[in-house]
């Protein structure tokens, strides 16, 4: 993984020379390749390297999980080394009077070994969408691994997105809640679009392409009224 390790050494480097800086740097998942249950050794060097490269970060780092940081089909203990490793797989918080929700996408891909998990987080979503309602923040935003659709909200199932189904209603329900902003991975190419006027941005890897996009990472900017982006190659 030298290649990763360097593209990652060139993203911290460009985020810290940033003027100003950014509030913070998000990982829409992914943190590390290896699979937790059957490349663990590899996995555990991944992230020795992972957390000495970030360290050098002069902002603060977000992360959310992915299916390689827990498995296609997480388990009790994947969920528990992820969390041990990097902290809660799903959580919220506000910055700069923007209000922050980070989901763990898996459990809506594959939650048959952790059905308690999975609604642990439901549970949580319905109460957090709740207070975006009642408080009426200037934006909300949701960070999840998997996007709902990459292209269309009315395109079929594959493997980089959301059954249909469970996509409209989770459509309907954050767009209900006010989120007009959901950034998401895991397709390792650029791609997006909108429901009504809620924003589906996926955003290319700072690693391996799977299309014809560089390695990179998104800008965003917000300001009171609005949430614009770019997607900036590391090599530009």
């Amino acid at each position: 993984w030298e290649p990763e390790k360097q593209w990652s050494r060139q993203l911290v480097q460009q985020v810290n020379m940033m003027q100003p800086k950014p509030r913070f740097l998000v990982i829409c998942g992914d943190l590390l390749d290896a699979w937790p249950e059957t490349e663990a050794e590899i996995r555990a060097n991944q992230e020795i390297d992972f957390k000495s490269i970030f360290s050098s970060l002069e902002v603060p780092c977000v992360c959310v999980c992915g299916n390689h940081d827990i498995g296609n089909q997480p388990s009790m203990e994947s969920v528990s080394r992820y969390r041990s490793s990097f902290g809660d797989d799903f959580f919220s918080f506000w910055c700069g009077g923007v209000y922050f929700l980070v989901l763990n996408s898996q459990y809506y891909e594959d939650s048959s070994r952790v059905p308690q998990l999975a609604a642990d987080q439901e549970a949580w979503l319905e109460d957090q969408l709740k207070k975006i309602t009642r408080m009426k923040p200037k934006h909300a935003v949701i960070f999840q691994h998997i996007p709902l659709f990459v292209n269309d909200p009315q395109e079929k199932k594959h493997y980089f997105n959301f059954s249909e189904d469970l996509r409209q209603v989770m459509l309907d329900k954050f767009y209900d809640a006010g989120v007009r902003h959901i950034f998401s991975g895991h397709y390792h190419r650029n791609a997006g679009g909108t429901f009504k006027d809620l924003e589906m941005v996926v955003t290319s890897a700072a690693g391996v392409q799977l299309g014809d996009d560089e390695p990179g990472y998104r800008i965003v900017n917000v300001t009171e009224t609005s949430i614009t982006h770019q997607y900036r190659n590391l090599n530009n």
